[in-house]
């Protein structure tokens, strides 16, 4: 395959459906297969990036190896696909109107009415195409965010007709929908798949593949009524079941052969052998573990789990590795005062401490730290969970009572926490944090160099603040250790407090690197130091 080939993913129905899962499955079959694959999300909102929107409306920001601010759908594109992600790989219909209207401005439009079609469609079109000639992969999958009919949709909908008139066999459509079971007749419900692919004739795109999500099997006559009254072929309307964990869809997918469905509609003679051994061998160690331990993660977001998603799915990775069972207990950061903390940690083997931004809960986020602390429970902070440690360890330890975060008081006597020198004289708030991978230099006698085990890593960053050095020294005599380094800036990255079992602070996020095949060595170090403590 000398050029690349396309398989659009597109909604209906209802949000939430899970299209981010079947797209990373079935990258992750073709990745299995052999071809170099990745995958493309199109968000329809005018944000620029989620860098700015509070977990609350859209979940956790993910962060690139290159500091692209995205969709949390690009972690389960590399939690899946085992490879890393780019600022190629995330589309907002803000930056394309930027990128048009930026167009625009410098006169490249000249005499021309600047329109959504063909200005608007010829941007996204680019926007895909970048990744064929610029990574050269043999597969690309581009999720289309929303659901067909929504307002925001159209233009990607528009840009996919072009797209499939002008490339025709390089291009493959997967349309995602919801069956609705009806308890009171006991029978599946086509008739919203059946409205739902009409939207899409309506903008003149036909599906080659209808996923149909669903809590029941689908029969025979199911399976045909979808068939003919949505104009795909039979073998071409493939079942969704609900799964006990997102990592058994690509063996649900598997067994569904929507692969080979897709691979006959690109017109792929003949489909290499998959290899995916290692992946069904931790899928098993995974769902045989026994529920062992229980770890809580501490955060001010956790009515929406989504916020820590990559948390959790990091946790769930180590467990898999290691054929330890865990449990979740999600403890809302303001909920916590002194006297609940020992029931609340009553049953705790480890804690995460998530990131985050603002002072709400952190109050009860530095009352868990002291009991943890104290009670030599492992730890585990997360960029504002590192420095909540510190400002905890400054307070309590070193005897300055009023130290805080400058983010939090800007009038504190002590700013243990201050604002980086290169982020003073910064203004706008998206897209200018220190984002993506900086190297850090661990000190050979830590924890995270025995997790490690390499005096040099690369970790991604999301974050303005940093432990201030002029207070180093008292953190030091006091018994914290500060054992990673970035040289270049004099940046304290990680910390350890002495005299305990496992307690340690990273201002990167060891999340956004951790995958189903290979775990984070930060998670596994963390889950073994809770076995041990229970």
């Amino acid at each position: 395959m000398s050029k690349s080939n396309f398989i659009f993913v597109t909604g209906g129905v209802t949000s939430s459906l899970g299209k981010g899962i079947v797209a990373s499955s079935l990258g992750n079959l073709f990745k299995s297969r052999g071809y170099s694959t990745t995958i493309l999300k199109l968000d329809p909102y005018l944000n620029v990036d989620p860098g700015t929107l509070n977990p609350y409306e859209h979940g956790e920001c993910y962060v690139t190896k290159d500091g692209a601010e995205t969709d949390l759908d690009l972690g389960h594109y590399e939690r899946f696909l085992n490879i890393p992600t780019s600022q190629l790989n995330n589309v907002t219909t803000g930056s394309i109107y930027k990128s048009v209207i930026e167009r625009e401005r410098k006169g490249d439009f000249l005499g021309k009415t600047v329109q959504v079609i063909p200005h608007i469609t010829d941007e996204i079109k680019r926007r895909i195409l970048l990744l064929e000639t610029q990574k050269k992969f043999q597969i690309i999958i581009v999720e289309i965010g929303g659901t067909v009919g929504d307002i925001e949709s159209l233009p990607y909908i528009e840009a996919l007709r072009q797209f499939k008139f002008e490339r025709k066999n390089d291009v493959a459509v997967i349309h995602l929908t919801l069956l609705p079971f009806l308890s009171s007749t006991g029978e599946l419900k086509t008739k919203p798949t059946q409205h739902s692919v009409k939207t899409m004739l309506q903008s003149g795109v036909q599906p080659d593949i209808i996923v149909c999500r669903t809590e029941h099997t689908l029969n025979d006559s199911v399976k045909q009524k979808i068939a003919l009254f949505c104009n795909v072929d039979y073998n071409s309307v493939i079942e969704s079941i609900n799964a006990e964990t997102i990592y058994e869809v690509p063996l649900l997918m598997l067994q569904q052969k929507l692969d080979a469905v897709v691979a006959e509609k690109l017109g792929i003679q003949k489909i290499n052998r998959i290899n995916n051994v290692i992946w069904k061998k931790r899928l098993k160690k995974f769902k045989d573990a026994e529920k062992e331990l229980t770890i809580a993660i501490i955060g001010k977001y956790v009515e929406l789990k989504d916020s820590y998603k990559s948390i959790y799915e990091s946790l769930i990775h180590a467990s898999a590795f290691l054929g330890k069972g865990i449990l979740i207990k999600w403890i809302h950061s303001e909920k916590i005062n002194s006297r609940n903390i020992a029931n609340q940690m009553r049953d705790c083997h480890g804690v995460i401490i998530a990131p985050g931004f603002g002072g709400r809960g952190i109050d009860g986020k530095l009352i868990a730290v002291k009991y943890i602390r104290e009670n030599n429970i492992p730890f585990l902070g997360i960029c504002l969970g590192m420095q909540v440690a510190v400002i905890e360890f400054f307070r309590n330890v070193c005897g300055y009572k009023t130290a805080h975060s400058v983010e939090m008081n800007t009038e504190t006597k002590y700013p243990i926490i201050d604002l980086m020198k290169t982020q003073i004289e910064v203004v706008d708030k998206g897209g200018t944090m220190r984002l993506g991978t900086y190297v850090c230099k661990l000190d050979k006698n830590s924890k995270c160099y025995d997790a490690y085990q390499n005096e040099y890593i690369e970790e991604r960053h999301r974050h303005r603040y940093e432990l201030n050095n002029d207070y180093a020294e008292q953190l030091v005599s006091h018994g914290m250790d500060l054992v990673g380094y970035h040289e270049d800036l004099n940046l304290v990255e990680i910390i350890e407090v002495k005299n305990h079992p496992w307690f340690v602070g990273v201002q990167f996020h060891p999340e956004y690197q951790s995958s189903f095949i290979q775990p984070h060595p930060l998670f596994t170090s963390f889950i073994n130091a809770s076995l041990l403590n229970k």
